[in-house]
């Protein structure tokens, strides 16, 4: 039987993560925003996407609200890897510090229809209270109710006389085709043979939208298919305000050729609460040749993680080999590289030593707290299933 702890609603095993009232929000971070220009919130949200549709549209939505809406949502699948949590963490910070409110939408029972953890829906709020743990390690700023966890589940069910009518409207307003078009948010593919639950979940995607009264859909480029889906329709409705995409980057894996990483695939990524020395055996064992940038995974998580998580890479070596060196844009990286002044001999271990002190703060977290160090054991002997 699970203990006390792991056997809370979802809902009740969040509440001591994020601070909802708004009167305990941050003054000086309040005033910070406060006194941001309109250029410098643009600026702040627009870098956090690597597709915006559409800038214009994002730039009224800052002019005119003071505090707009993001969704993101997530299904818990398993072990959290470095782009999930890392690049998570910084553009959830972006975005409230920016004046943003970030729903995070934890998306259970997609999970369940997308048949992951078995299916099993007590195995899933698991891996979902595990991946909040995380967050909170890492430093994601869940002051003053600016992020908010929800889970579909129970937001659903609470207001099913509003979710289901608006999933109804969407799937009767769409070709079967159109909706297959989207299957590549479950991880799927048009020519992969799918359940009939795995053909509603894109229609309750589009409804989350609308639903969470989302002003922003800040998801990965993988989700993009659905996020336009939706602007569809709010042209079949007429509805004239339509949601801003804004679809940020997706990590490649760590071998050759992996356009993204795998949680059923260990060597394909850096999980969350990797050991040291895990870390870097994978980054040694990762795809870096020299003087090569396109296709090169460890220049991206220089890219994607390093640098926006510190501002500076700072590579460590011999005098011979060049000496240390503090690199302070990726341009600057990247150019030493493709000259063969840095050499992945060098990069790598760099790379290593960087990643492993983001990390240290959550490896802490589940050595010393009960709660988090038994979640992690719970979810590490899940089994990972499509």
């Amino acid at each position: 039987m699970e203990d006390g702890a792991v056997n809370q609603n979802p809902s009740e095993a969040i509440q001591s993560l994020s601070i909802t009232s708004a009167s305990r929000a941050s003054t000086s971070a309040s005033n910070a925003t406060t006194a941001m220009t309109l250029e410098e919130k643009f600026k702040i949200v627009r870098s956090v996407g690597e597709e915006c549709v559409l800038e214009d549209e994002l730039w009224n939505l800052l002019d005119k609200k003071p505090q707009p809406v993001c969704y993101d949502g997530f299904e818990p699948s398993g072990r959290m890897h470095i782009a999930q949590g890392v690049m998570k963490t910084i553009n959830v910070n972006k975005l409230t510090s920016a004046g943003c409110k970030v729903k995070m939408w934890i998306a259970d029972w997609f999970a369940q229809l997308n048949n992951k953890m078995g299916g099993d829906l007590k195995k899933i709020q698991t891996v979902g209270r595990y991946l909040i743990e995380i967050w909170k390690a890492l430093g994601m700023d869940l002051e003053g109710g600016k992020v908010e966890f929800l889970w579909s589940s129970e937001e659903i069910n609470s207001r099913a006389d509003e979710y289901w009518p608006l999933v109804m409207d969407i799937a009767r307003r769409n070709k079967l085709p159109r909706i297959m078009r989207c299957v590549q948010i479950m991880g799927r593919s048009e020519q992969d043979e799918l359940t009939a639950a795995q053909i509603l979940y894109p229609c309750m995607q589009c409804a989350d939208i609308f639903f969470l009264k989302a002003d922003i859909c800040q998801l990965g480029m993988d989700q993009r298919k659905v996020n336009v889906l939706a602007r569809e329709y709010c042209d079949d409705i007429k509805r004239k305000n339509k949601p801003i995409i804004l679809s940020h980057h997706m990590l490649p894996g760590l071998q050759q050729g992996q356009e993204k990483m795998s949680k059923s695939d260990p060597s394909s990524s850096i999980f969350m609460e990797d050991e040291e020395a895990e870390v870097n055996v994978k980054i040694k064992k990762a795809y870096c040749p020299p003087q090569i940038v396109e296709g090169n995974p460890c220049l991206e998580y220089i890219k994607y993680v390093v640098l926006p998580w510190f501002n500076e890479f700072k590579v460590e070596r011999s005098a011979e080999h060049g000496g240390d060196k503090i690199f302070k844009t990726f341009e600057e990286v990247v150019a030493d590289y493709k000259s063969g002044d840095l050499h992945p001999g060098d990069l790598k271990p760099a790379l290593s030593k960087a990643l492993n002190k983001i990390l240290q703060p959550v490896r802490d977290h589940f050595n010393k707290d009960a709660n988090a160090r038994d979640l992690l054991k719970r979810v590490k002997g899940y089994k990972v299933t499509r």
